[in-house]
């Protein structure tokens, strides 16, 4: 068999060598380069072709080999090597969590707003806070139930506003 009658035989074979390619990796692009990389072998390798045997199947060994070989390649790529005597931090890398501190520096700034809320909203508002219903802080603070709503209203606005100032905008 000549080069011309081998490139033309391995031409015929495009379309089964990307469907093959593309259900190895998934991605259109990288299965383009799987073939262009087998087509490459085929013709540098051409000698150790046995006329007569399975053209395809030849074609696809190498396809898969190429691709076994480029996995772990990557695959050694994302291995960590640390010689140092720790290895907490390198173990526990999935295991680590975050401490959230920020969250406490939320809820101290919460705190001060309340706070800095004057007693007949604070009030009504902590009683609201803890889940009493309207009706319930109203026969509590012995306040009608407007003054109850319109003083938790008037709490919020000026807790948005102070948080809004300790730079909180979405509050």
């Amino acid at each position: 068999m000549n080069n011309n009658e081998f490139h033309d035989m391995i031409i015929e074979l495009k379309q089964p060598m990307k469907a093959f390619a593309l259900n190895l990796t998934r991605e259109r692009e990288e299965a383009l380069d799987l073939v262009q990389e087998t087509y490459y072998r085929a013709i540098a390798n051409q000698e150790k072709f046995n006329e007569g045997t399975n053209l395809k199947a030849w074609l696809l060994t190498i396809m898969k080999n190429i691709f076994i070989n480029n996995y772990r390649k990557a695959s050694k790529r994302n291995t960590i090597l640390d010689s140092s005597d720790n290895l907490f931090m390198l173990n526990s890398r999935d295991a680590a969590i975050p401490n959230q501190a920020e969250r406490d520096f939320v809820m101290k700034d919460l705190i001060q707003a309340i706070n800095s809320l004057d007693m007949e909203y604070r009030r009504p508002f902590l009683m609201h806070y803890q889940g009493f219903k309207y009706e319930e802080i109203a026969d509590e603070l012995s306040l009608p139930l407007g003054t109850v709503k319109s003083r938790i209203f008037f709490a919020r606005k000026q807790m948005q506003s102070f948080l809004k100032e300790k730079g909180f905008d979405r509050y």
